[in-house]
């Protein structure tokens, strides 16, 4: 029996078994670790697995490892059903041109990789030859995730200042230009998941650090014309996880630290979380 069993889903907010195509927790992989091994891994895959969904190597960790390491470490996740994906690596190899690009997602495949992200925002190339990278990924049956950051300007932003209840808060003045850069990320986005990607990845911490309605529209908007299935949030932190879970329900997907596992698990059932207090001992759960 799980010792999980406290963890209790509504009959029409459960998740599916692995693997999952929405609902998704992926995790971060060494790069955020001081002390990684694959005893620590194992360890961490036993007692969570059943809720980690993917783990990604960050910062172009990967590079700096051994590869009989990497393989080993990939391995050790596909036995927990637990997709492996690259991180911020792809982008140093594109400056060295097409061909060691092309030798970088080759090798990916064979350290056992199932996804390669490609952060939009660091490619300084033409669109036509980034959906060309997205082609050449899915040609090597891998999975394309590719990245896009949300940004905006400081006047969108809503004041964070401690105020009393009932204060008045005088309004900010909001460009023009963030909704428009908005809709541009999501043409792009748009235009990657026709060539073949299988999963957007909203970089969107600062949108999500603030709490008022500008954070609100913005992930709306694309999540409204992306679909909720194919887009994944980076979470920053607790009070962020905890934030897309509620608007959204528990299906919505999202990148996490592994600390944080066990606390979005909580927030993923019907009773949002607050109900669990006693179990994980856990501070952020406020409402």
């Amino acid at each position: 029996m799980s010792v999980f069993n406290w963890k209790s889903f509504a009959v029409d907010e459960d998740r599916p078994d692995k693997p999952r195509r929405f609902g998704v927790t992926e995790i971060r992989g060494p790069h955020h670790t001081s002390l990684f091994s694959h005893n620590m891994l194992q360890d961490m895959f036993e007692s969570m697995g059943q809720f980690v969904d993917g783990l990604k190597f960050t910062g172009g960790s990967q590079s700096l490892m051994p590869k009989s390491f990497i393989r080993e470490a990939t391995k050790l996740a596909h036995e927990h059903d637990i997709y492996v994906s690259t991180g911020d690596w792809a982008e140093y190899l594109q400056q060295k041109g097409y061909s060691s690009f092309k030798e970088y997602i080759e090798e990916c495949k064979q350290l056992g990789f199932d996804t390669v992200e490609l952060n939009m925002s660091l490619l300084d190339l033409p669109e036509d030859t980034l959906l060309r990278y997205i082609r050449m990924i899915k040609s090597k049956g891998l999975k394309a995730k590719p990245q896009f950051a949300v940004k905006f300007n400081q006047a969108d932003i809503p004041p964070t200042h401690e105020r009393a209840a009932a204060d008045y808060v005088f309004p900010t003045t909001r460009t023009s230009e963030r909704m428009g850069d908005i809709d541009s990320l999501i043409r792009r986005a748009e235009r990657c998941l026709e060539a073949g990607a299988d999963m957007i990845s909203i970089d969107a911490e600062n949108v999500c650090r603030y709490a008022d309605s500008v954070r609100a529209d913005i992930i709306a908007k694309v999540i409204g014309r992306l679909g909720l299935e194919k887009t994944m949030f980076e979470a920053s932190n607790s009070k962020t996880s905890e934030w897309f879970v509620k608007q959204y329900g528990p299906n919505v997907n999202l990148f996490v630290d592994h600390s944080q596992v066990l606390d979005l698990e909580c927030l993923r059932g019907s009773n949002m979380g607050k109900n669990h207090r006693s179990v994980l001992n856990s501070s952020f759960f406020l409402l």
